[in-house]
């Protein structure tokens, strides 16, 4: 029986409105990834206290209770590996946990199973990110910048506050951040927030401005010309190329 898209589409906003049962939003969504691939055992620790089946914003993907929770498992696993990967794990690894955990997941019999194990697997690739970015030795102030500059890609950073951030002079922590790098501080944040722009482009149906203004850029037109400096192409064509790969990918099954 053919669907018609739109009528279902506006009898479920409508009766998502009238339950007050939205989707999570997604910068909260984004932030746990994100803390994820960036190996921040003790912030996955604190997210992934709260039991998997109790959170909220969960999309009814099926009638059964039980079945619903291991979609969205399955979404957890596939988004965990894609995230991990962009940020330096193995890509045969990375796919090879998705499996192997959702395989797991699909043998549960509670929600209680699957809680537990979305908490292994979220700390499993935590560890593992942990893991690969101490195998990077850099000293303990580039240290203390990237994890800062990790934790405030929604804010304008300045070498300034850098540098008060570690306890050194502005010049000399250039010096430094550009030796044991191998690029400036004021490259490594960009190359960092385009990363991070990349990832929302492709999960999240933000707007290009919302994306700019989440990430710091002065403005739109600024975000646009430097993502193409970056990237080749515009924002709105990398989403495009990756909306386009996805149909191709399912399309291919």
């Amino acid at each position: 029986m053919a669907l018609n898209i739109d009528k279902e589409l506006t009898v479920r906003e409508y009766a998502l409105r009238e339950n007050s049962d939205y989707h999570a939003p997604y910068i909260p969504e984004f932030d746990f990834y994100y803390a994820v691939k960036n190996g921040e055992v003790e912030k996955v620790s604190k997210l992934c206290a709260e039991d998997f089946d109790k959170k909220g914003g969960f999309g009814k993907l099926c009638e059964d209770k039980l079945q619903n929770l291991k979609y969205h498992f399955a979404i957890t696993a596939a988004m965990v590996a894609r995230y991990c990967i962009e940020a330096g794990m193995e890509h045969e690894t990375a796919y090879s946990l998705s499996d192997l955990y959702i395989q797991s997941c699909d043998r549960c019999t509670t929600p209680r199973e699957i809680s537990g194990l979305h908490r292994n697997m979220c700390m499993d690739y935590t560890k593992r990110m942990n893991d690969l970015r101490k195998d990077r030795v850099y000293s303990k102030q580039i240290v203390l910048c990237i994890n800062y500059i990790y934790n405030n890609l929604h804010k304008k950073v300045s070498t300034a506050e850098l540098a008060q951030h570690t306890g050194l002079s502005r010049s000399y922590l250039s010096r430094l951040f550009k030796k044991e790098t191998g690029e400036s501080i004021t490259d490594y944040i960009i190359r960092r927030k385009i990363g991070a722009a990349k990832n929302m482009l492709k999960y999240s149906s933000y707007s290009l401005s919302q994306i700019s203004e989440t990430l710091a850029f002065s403005c739109q037109s600024y975000f646009t010309k430097i993502f193409k400096d970056c990237e080749g192409v515009t924002p709105k064509k990398y989403r495009d190329m990756f909306s386009f790969n996805t149909e191709i990918s399912h399309k291919s099954r």
